[in-house]
């Protein structure tokens, strides 16, 4: 397929913050995420110089040495670092994925005191030993957290949910907080090496913050490969697969890729906003006659993860 000039939506969400979401704001929603799964949110409220400490940290983080990022190798809990060539999407429900993804990371969850062995993913964080860095690292998984309910709200009654009993479900939600970094791929590889290979995200909002490098690629209804390159100000939001189950298909869970040929590095922090591992995803009402299975999401993300990592097995004395 060809790649094309992006065409994704811009939003502007300022007027996130009404008790009552305008119905401009649930167009512009409905619009984005039922055609096309993705959109630049603009007028977010997030410090534009938080953002950048992020990035800095992120930055300071993969350039330490291997054997200090390995001090805080991820763990059973999947906090930590994840070195390139140990992920691989062989799940892929779009190609056969057998080379793994170039692309290194550190992930964070949310904070747990500590773990508790009857809930799936639960337990501290790993921390490096970089001044600074933690701090920065929850604020900014905190006020992530407190945009992307604001923004699950929005896309439930953009897709005419009118019982918003599952946000009980992000009351103690699983959040993802990942600094990536992706090394430039040489000039002579395969067709099939990718940054990221093609997927979607298993839950229901990420927001993206990204550098200017570009590599970024959503896949359009009509099957071609759409540049996502960053807007200033802007945060790159969209659909996984949990939403678009509760949605009853109406918001889309679109692929995406990363392909960095630009033969420099790039960097990009995504944070994914899911509901409780204990959550039973349906269809729900005012969506239509439900036409998607309902799915345990902690035994969901068990099958996906135990697979795409190298170090992973399916626990077998947990809850979910």
């Amino acid at each position: 397929m060809k790649n094309i000039e992006t065409s994704i939506s811009i939003i502007d969400i300022a007027s996130i913050q009404n008790e009552v979401p305008s119905p401009k704001l649930l167009r512009s929603f409905y619009n984005a995420y039922h055609y096309q799964g993705f959109g630049y949110i603009i007028n977010h409220g997030i410090d534009p110089k938080l953002i950048n400490k992020v990035f800095e940290y992120s930055r300071r983080f993969h350039n330490l040495s291997l054997n200090e990022k390995m001090k805080v190798s991820l763990d059973h809990n999947h906090r930590g670092y994840i070195a390139i060539n140990t992920s691989t999407d062989v799940n892929s429900k779009f190609e056969e994925i057998k080379k793994p993804n170039q692309s290194a990371s550190f992930m964070m969850m949310r904070e747990d005191q500590a773990e508790n062995s009857k809930i799936y993913l639960s337990g501290p964080n790993q921390w490096p030993e970089l001044d600074g860095f933690r701090p920065v690292m929850e604020q900014y998984n905190a006020e992530l957290s407190a945009l992307a309910n604001k923004l699950m709200r929005v896309a439930l009654l953009s897709a005419g949910v009118q019982d918003l009993s599952v946000m009980e479900s992000f009351e103690s939600p699983t959040t993802w907080l990942r600094l990536l970094h992706y090394p430039p791929l040489p000039g002579d590889s395969p067709n099939d090496l990718y940054g990221s290979a093609p997927h979607t995200d298993f839950g229901c909002i990420t927001i993206l913050a990204q550098d200017d490098i570009g590599g970024l690629q959503v896949q359009s209804p009509t099957g071609e490969w759409v540049n996502v390159p960053k807007l200033k100000n802007s945060f790159v939001v969209n659909v996984g697969d949990m939403l678009h189950i509760m949605t009853n298909g109406i918001l889309r869970s679109t692929p995406h890729r990363v392909i960095n040929e630009t033969g420099l590095e790039r960097f990009s922090c995504p944070f994914f906003y899911d509901p409780n591992v204990s959550l039973d995803v349906t269809p729900l009402k005012g969506t239509g006659k439900p036409n998607l299975p309902t799915v345990n999401y902690g035994s969901f993300l068990q099958k996906e993860l135990a697979v795409s990592y190298t170090h992973l097995t399916l626990p077998t004395n947990r809850e979910v």
